[in-house]
């Protein structure tokens, strides 16, 4: 991973998207202690970090059944 200060940044950003694109990851380093504030990837390389979420887990497992109007006094809610 590349790092490069904001100033590097403005001065070639153009070059860096390119380097972005081509899946190389950028950090970007601010201030006198150059210290790391951000950091360029490439969306296709994002998308392929994603876990897969199994939809419906508790579906058939649980049930869930609404009573009354949903209203509540301000002791109820504060538990008083």
């Amino acid at each position: 991973m590349k790092t490069l200060t904001v100033g590097d940044l403005k001065t070639h950003f153009s070059e860096v998207l390119k380097d972005v694109q081509n899946g190389e990851s950028i950090a970007i380093s601010y201030g006198k202690k150059k210290k790391i504030i951000a950091y360029l990837v490439s969306e296709i390389k994002t998308e392929s970090k994603k876990p897969k979420r199994k939809l419906g887990l508790l579906e058939g497992k649980a049930t869930f059944k609404w009573v009354g109007d949903g209203k509540i006094t301000e002791e109820e809610f504060l538990g008083l």
